[in-house]
């Protein structure tokens, strides 16, 4: 099945067991929107602390996506951006 990297998504990271997302200096992540799902992917595999990916979730064309399939879609030879 083809990904369409290029659609606009929306990024929910995990939440901490204290209710709130990842902090990073400006106050806590807990929802982000990205013009394109690859920068979505690329943000939540090089930005946000591993340990969020799990029950982080990306929404792209009505369709959610989990941790793992985030990772499979960032390590896919289709990701079209460089990775660090």
């Amino acid at each position: 099945m083809a990904f369409n990297y290029k659609a606009p998504a929306e990024l929910f990271p995990s939440r901490r067991r204290n209710g709130r997302g990842p902090d990073f200096g400006r106050g806590p992540i807990n929802y982000k929107r990205f013009d394109s799902a690859a920068e979505a992917i690329k943000f939540a595999m090089e930005v946000l602390p591993s340990e969020f990916l799990l029950g982080t979730y990306l929404e792209v064309e009505d369709k959610r996506l989990d941790g793992n399939a985030i990772r499979q879609l960032y390590e896919s030879e289709d990701y079209p951006l460089k990775r660090i």
